[in-house]
């Protein structure tokens, strides 16, 4: 079982593997998605406008409830890594995934998959997380000054304990990282290959139960970081913690 993309052909020194060929395919379809819902705004949206809104309606309601005020520029961050996981993760449950080859002189017999889900991929889960975690920190350094931030990670108040506690936030820190990345890693690329298994076994019947649980871990991994992303940005940009 391969864990790394496949590389399809390379352009200068820049690999294209079939990850990058759905990211690339992922960003069009977001694109054409804004293109749709803003194209004729309405006071009474309806359509594609009215689906966005709603997602968008939902995260910043969320967003307030937690934050407050500090919503406005939380929420943003949310919907997009909401919308861009999600849409991924869609996208690769559209038939032709892991089945369609792509041959070339080093591709071997059978070939490789053109299209693999792009969340499938640790390169782009890894970014997705060092994304949200430094743009966490920065909001908290911009909201609660440096002074603010280094406290957490920082402070000689009760020495030893406050210290010990920040070096643990710290170590909490980069452990985001790795827990952002694989989780989202893990769920996808596993529903990947048990789903190439039962087209394998059966491609008529036995893979639409499983279609529906892929469906439905699509969405819920997208909401889980979207969440967990605003969990954090709200933490990190609370001046009393």
């Amino acid at each position: 079982m391969q864990i790394s993309p496949d590389v399809l052909f390379s352009i200068a020194s820049f690999s294209i593997t079939n990850t990058t060929i759905t990211t690339l395919i992922t960003d069009i379809v977001i694109i054409v998605i804004v293109i749709l819902a803003t194209k004729k705004i309405s006071l009474k949206p309806k359509g594609t406008q009215n689906v966005v809104e709603t997602v968008i309606d939902y995260f910043k309601e969320t967003a307030e409830s937690i934050a407050g005020s500090r919503a406005s520029f939380i929420y943003p961050w949310v919907v997009s890594f909401f919308l861009f996981i999600l849409i991924s993760n869609l996208v690769a449950q559209i038939p032709g995934f892991e089945s369609i080859r792509f041959h070339s002189l080093s591709s071997g017999e059978y070939g490789v998959p053109l299209l693999r889900a792009a969340t499938s991929d640790l390169n782009l889960t890894l970014a997705l997380a060092v994304a949200s975690v430094v743009t966490a920190h920065f909001l908290s350094i911009k909201h609660t000054g440096i002074k603010g931030y280094l406290i957490r990670f920082l402070s000689l108040k009760m020495f030893p304990i406050l210290l010990f506690v920040g070096i643990l936030e710290f170590v909490n820190e980069l452990a985001k990282f790795i827990s952002f990345s694989f989780r989202l890693f893990g769920n996808i690329f596993a529903g990947e290959k048990v789903m190439a298994t039962m087209y394998g076994m059966c491609p008529f019947v036995l893979p639409l139960p499983f279609i529906a649980l892929e469906l439905m871990v699509a969405l819920i991994q997208a909401i889980v970081f979207a969440m967990l992303t605003m969990t954090f940005m709200h933490i990190m940009t609370d001046k009393s913690h």
